[in-house]
């Protein structure tokens, strides 16, 4: 399994990473177009839709993002919306989180359905807005999903049997605790700190996130980190709960080792609109 994984995540670097580089944002804009429209094909199976209209859902995202490309309104300013999308995220967050399985399981399937396109949509609009304002813009919003990721993981290894190793979401993901999430939050500090530090130091094609949000204060900036860091542990719960509702354990197999696309980008479904909301504000 991790031969498995490892092969796989070389794979995907080496897609990745040169569209992320290569000096025409049109590389970037297609390869996540592809992964956002398989995306939308496995929330379409999750919702146990057929598998042939699962597929077209998969198209009908996959249009839906180049029209908005073609238009040319990825390069629109969209602060109303971002603060829209951030506001439905917290509060349908707190719902479900709050309600759980049952709760979900009671929206209508066409809600469901049209509720997760739209987040995917935004999730591929903001990324791109994202890669356009900057390769260190963007990679400061990405680290903070996977600095949460790996923090969390390794201070809830190191530090969670010794302390209360508290269940975070116990019917949701019962292998996380409040003592990983602290560490996910310690870590992104940090992160956020050094990056702020190296923005001032270094040559850098654009401001991060972090030195965007630190201009506007240390309280902003303290605040914002602080519920980015929460809502990315959001989007990964909120996954959870989508496959323990349809009994699955992974999103797909479109990604050996690793699950389907939505196992990957589940944090940054919430994080990247909120990102660009902070920013836009």
């Amino acid at each position: 399994m991790l031969r498995q994984r490892i092969i796989t995540a070389l794979l995907m670097l080496a897609i990745l990473v040169p569209a992320v580089f290569y000096r025409d944002p049109v590389a970037f804009i297609l390869v996540t177009l592809v992964l956002i429209s398989a995306g939308a094909w496995e929330w379409a199976r999750l919702n146990q839709i057929g598998e042939t209209p699962a597929r077209w859902i998969g198209v009908f995202c996959a249009v839906a993002c180049y029209l908005t490309w073609a238009a040319g309104r990825v390069d629109d300013q969209f602060v109303v919306m971002w603060t829209t999308l951030g506001a439905a995220w917290v509060l349908m967050s707190v719902w479900l989180l709050s309600k759980g399985v049952p709760a979900w399981n009671q929206l209508h399937r066409s809600i469901r359905l049209s509720g997760g396109l739209i987040a995917l949509w935004a999730a591929w609009l903001a990324v791109v807005q994202a890669r356009k304002m900057g390769i260190n813009f963007l990679f400061s919003v990405l680290f903070l999903v996977w600095a949460a990721d790996v923090f969390a993981y390794f201070f809830g290894r190191a530090f969670g049997s010794r302390l209360f190793k508290r269940k975070l979401a116990p019917t949701i993901s019962p292998g996380k605790t409040w003592e990983g999430a602290l560490g996910g939050l310690l870590g992104v500090v940090l992160i956020a700190l050094l990056w702020c530090w190296a923005d001032r130091t270094f040559a850098v094609d654009s401001l991060s996130l972090y030195s965007r949000l630190l201009s506007k204060g240390g309280v902003v900036f303290l605040v914002a980190v602080v519920f980015l860091t929460a809502m990315s542990v959001v989007g990964d719960l909120a996954e959870s709960l989508f496959k323990r509702s349809a009994g699955v354990k992974d999103s797909s197999g479109l990604l050996p080792g690793h699950g389907g696309v939505l196992d990957r980008v589940d944090a940054l479904l919430p994080v990247l609109p909120l990102a660009m909301m902070l920013t836009s504000i």
